[in-house]
């Protein structure tokens, strides 16, 4: 995985922090703590770009609709593709709460 390159004290600190976040409210603090609005705005992006690809969608409508770039969409693809499939799982248990 990539993100072995990081892994650690630290990362392990901040993946506890996200997990020990027990609602909404406390997540948008959090992240609006510790993030740019546009780096969260990207995060955002990335998962609704997953998940019009997920759709199906092109990359013509994906673009259009969420102002990605082809490059950003191509990172997201191939994430799905040959990542860890993560963005699927986090999508179907958004899209369908009950698949927790």
């Amino acid at each position: 995985m990539q993100i072995d390159r990081v892994r650690g004290k630290e990362m392990d600190q901040f993946l506890k922090a996200v997990l020990a976040l027990k609602n909404m409210d406390e997540a948008y603090a959090f992240f609006d703590d510790l993030c740019t609005i546009n780096e969260v705005q990207a995060f955002a992006q990335r998962l609704e770009v997953g998940r019009m690809l997920a759709a199906k969608c092109t990359y013509q409508k994906i673009e259009l609709e969420t102002g990605a770039s082809t490059a950003t969409i191509s990172r997201v693809k191939r994430a799905m593709q040959h990542g860890n499939g993560m963005y699927q799982l986090t999508l179907d248990r958004v899209l369908d709460p009950k698949r927790k």
